[in-house]
């Protein structure tokens, strides 16, 4: 049975998106009561693009709207961090994801792709049968996604909602964005389908990078309660002797964690 929906929660312009409409709205009067200036009116409006632009390619940012970066104050209390694991789910490396996180009784949240999840019913199942959550990561996690507008962005992610809600019974909450990239319309579409936006503290680019000193390292430096890790089961590098680099470093990570006292726990269960 297909779980209920998300409600919708209200979208709210920050700061950024007000001062851009005002500068459309000057450079227009500029353009019709002094003709003349308008190369400068197009001036303003282009270099005000130029900076959602640049926000929009920046993960991390808030300027396009709510974003966790790190997790809440009572979480960070708890001493609670969280492991999140995208681009599943996969095969050859979720299982064994999966194994290493029970014999350190650690929960992670798995931020999956639609059609990967609908190739490997089965397997999303299991990340939930084990205590995990799945959470979404598009529906096909096109390399154009932040290129989309705002009915676009809700037929992606609306479409993911309802292949991951009926695969294991609950709808996701949290959303992240390809490569962690965005443009404008993507924060009133989540408030339509009520997400929440989910970055990360730090990455390791284990995509990209198959050294696992180097993935380590750039993981738990400074790790601290309310960090929010990301690692990847697809598309994840291998070492040098063709192992997925997400499982010694995870591994690693999970050591580390115990011997901190440090308990990694689903993004939904931060948020309590």
């Amino acid at each position: 049975m297909m779980p209920q929906a998300n409600l919708p929660r209200p979208w709210r312009p920050g700061s950024l998106l007000w001062l851009s409409l005002a500068i459309h709205l000057g450079a227009l009067a500029l353009c019709v009561l002094q003709p003349p200036l308008w190369p400068w009116a197009a001036l303003a409006v282009v270099l005000n693009h130029g900076v959602i632009t640049a926000v929009g390619l920046w993960p991390r940012s808030r300027a396009l709207g709510p974003n966790w970066t790190r997790l809440p104050e009572a979480a960070i209390q708890r001493r609670e961090i969280a492991i999140t694991i995208d681009d599943g789910p996969d095969p050859e490396v979720t299982p064994r994801v999966l194994d290493l996180l029970d014999a350190y009784g650690a929960h992670a949240t798995f931020f999956c792709i639609g059609t990967t999840a609908e190739t490997h019913p089965a397997l999303v199942r299991e990340v939930v049968a084990r205590g995990h959550h799945v959470e979404n990561h598009s529906h096909r996690h096109r390399h154009h996604f932040s290129l989309l507008g705002f009915s676009g962005f809700v037929a992606e992610i609306g479409r993911a909602q309802t292949s991951l809600g009926q695969l294991t019974g609950r709808t996701p909450r949290f959303f992240r964005a390809p490569a962690g990239l965005r443009n404008p319309f993507l924060e009133p579409a989540l408030a339509r389908l009520g997400l929440q936006l989910a970055a990360w503290t730090r990455r390791g680019f284990d995509t990209r990078c198959g050294e696992v000193d180097t993935v380590f390292e750039r993981l738990s430096h400074a790790l601290a309660p309310g960090d929010i890790l990301l690692l990847h089961d697809g598309h994840a590098a291998r070492t040098a002797d063709g192992t997925p680099v997400i499982l010694p470093v995870l591994e690693r990570l999970l050591e580390t964690c115990r011997a901190q006292q440090l308990v990694p726990v689903t993004l939904e269960a931060a948020s309590r």
